[in-house]
């Protein structure tokens, strides 16, 4: 039995198609890239400003030689993952686990100007100080 939401797939494929072809163009202007270090269970830069409504990509090295995670988002997000279970991120541009001596790139786009934390919430890394913040302006 063919499931009503099947059908929605090539229309979801053709969006992202379309939104990577807009965004393939253009990653060299200047706010569309950031790289951020992990070394010493720390985050550097810890301070990162955007544009609202521009795809950003994020490089992450991982510099230690454990693994850390870059979860960035607003406070319900990280009260979630503070109490939460989820051993490994893949799938979330905004979630994303980095292995020990490894760099992973994820594209964020943040609708709303504001403040949206990044935190590694392995245990007791954030009360190490693993945390920054992505400023995001008009």
């Amino acid at each position: 039995m063919r499931r009503w939401y099947y059908g929605l797939i090539p229309l979801v494929l053709l969006a992202t198609g379309l939104v990577l072809v807009g965004w393939s163009g253009s990653p060299d202007r200047p706010g569309d890239h950031h790289t951020i270090t992990i070394h010493f269970s720390r985050f550097e830069p810890a301070e990162v400003t955007v544009r609202a409504g521009q795809p950003v990509t994020f490089e992450l090295r991982n510099e230690d030689p454990i693994e850390h995670e870059w979860l960035v988002g607003d406070e319900l997000v990280h009260w979630a993952h503070r109490l939460g279970t989820e051993p490994y991120h893949d799938e979330i541009p905004t979630e994303v686990t980095i292995p020990a001596f490894e760099t992973k790139t994820t594209v964020v786009s943040f609708d709303k100007p504001g403040e949206y934390a990044f935190i590694c919430h392995l245990p007791g890394h954030e009360a190490y100080g693993m945390r920054g913040v992505v400023t995001v302006v008009e």
